[in-house]
């Protein structure tokens, strides 16, 4: 933050030394390092609060876009729905308006299984 390198440290305290006096010195380094230590407190608070703003800002937008892509598929869902709705209804309608076929009887249902063959006791053997 700031460029201040040992020989200009000296001398800052070199004259503090003359100014302050030996005897006060001790006691305003010590209230100098509080401060110092308050005010980096303060700003690394404001600093995480701006970053959580910012970080609310980002979910805030992130929120909204989700949103907006869910009302999309709700809507999307919904017309699809009606759409199916809409041929079922005309198929309804095509069946109802075709004519009705005469009523036939049915024939028996013809199984489709294949026949065990037959035990010999079934089988009928030829005399001669």
């Amino acid at each position: 933050m700031f460029d201040i390198g040992f020989s200009e440290l000296v001398v800052i305290m070199v004259v503090a030394l003359i100014v302050i006096g030996p005897e006060r010195l001790p006691k305003v380094a010590r209230t100098m390092g509080l401060l110092w230590g308050r005010a980096q407190r303060y700003i690394n608070g404001v600093r995480a609060d701006i970053e959580r703003d910012m970080q609310m800002d980002e979910l805030k937008q992130l929120k909204q876009k989700v949103e907006q892509e869910a009302a999309a598929a709700m809507q999307a869902a919904s017309q699809a729905g009606q759409a199916v709705d809409n041929h079922l209804k005309s198929l309804e309608q095509e069946a109802a308006s075709a004519e009705q076929p005469t009523p036939r009887s049915i024939p028996a249902a013809v199984s489709n299984t294949p026949k065990e063959p037959p035990t010999p006791e079934q089988r009928q053997f030829p005399i001669d």
